[in-house]
This record gives structure tokens, C-alpha cells and sequence, in this order.
């Protein structure tokens, strides 16, 4: 039973997870404006959300060593697949090419899309709730 249900919400927790990792990259290019040769980073989406449905977890997860007793358990996550450069759309003296316009516009639009992404997991859990208690 928890495979089914890990299955049916596996597309929606890996959109919010990758949508997470976009957020703090964008939030990262939005704080280096003003750095000298900083180069703007985004993440491919599409992509990145491919390459996590794709990648099957191993039965039973993959386990992390655990070389002292206090340590938590936990298993590896995936580094970000799908970051990129930004193409600049026009050069700057200092060599960053961060575009403050075109930042906050994706930061928003991945704002949105995040909120979006987890009122549908909301929903699918109240659905499967529902239908648990009849």
C-alpha cells in the first residue's frame, strides 16, 4: 500500500523539490546582482524533473554510513541536475550577468508554480483522505 501511494504522489514531490532548488538558485542570482563576475545560474526544469522520475529509487532506499551512533539516518540526494548559465542578454563592465528584471520575473513565475505545485499535493491527500474515512 505505501508503494501505491509513494507512486501516486512521487510526480508532484519531485516538481516541489526541484521547484525548491530553483527558487534557491534564482534567490541566489537576485543576491549576487551587484557582485563583479558573477554569472547568472537557472535550472533547466524540464529536465531536472525528468531525471528525477527517471532515476527509480532502489528498493528499501538507498542507505547512508553511519560511522558514529549519534548520526541521523537519511539517504543521498541528487545534486542539482539541469543548472545552467543564463545567456546574458546584454554585457556588463563588472562581467555579471545577472538581469534584475528578468530574475524577479522567474522568481515570481516559480513562486507561483510552487504554490500551485503543493495545493495539488494538498488536494490529492484530502482526496485520498476522503476516500480513507468514507
Amino acid at each position: 500500500m505505501p508503494n501505491r501511494l509513494d507512486d501516486m504522489l512521487n510526480f508532484n514531490t519531485q516538481a516541489l523539490r526541484i521547484r525548491e532548488q530553483r527558487q534557491q538558485v534564482l534567490a541566489s542570482n537576485i543576491a549576487n546582482a551587484d557582485t563583479p563576475n558573477y554569472k547568472a545560474r537557472d535550472l533547466d526544469f524540464r529536465a531536472a524533473l525528468q531525471d528525477a522520475l527517471q532515476a527509480a529509487p532502489a528498493p528499501g532506499g538507498a542507505a547512508l554510513a553511519a560511522t558514529s551512533p549519534r548520526h541521523l539516518a537519511g539517504s543521498p540526494q541528487a545534486t542539482q541536475p539541469g543548472l545552467l548559465y543564463r545567456t546574458p542578454a546584454q554585457g556588463s563592465v563588472d562581467g555579471n550577468t545577472v538581469n534584475m528584471d528578468a530574475e524577479r520575473a522567474a522568481f515570481a513565475d516559480n513562486a507561483i508554480h510552487y504554490e500551485f505545485d503543493l495545493t495539488r499535493i494538498t488536494q490529492q491527500i484530502k482526496t485520498m483522505l476522503a476516500a480513507i474515512q468514507g
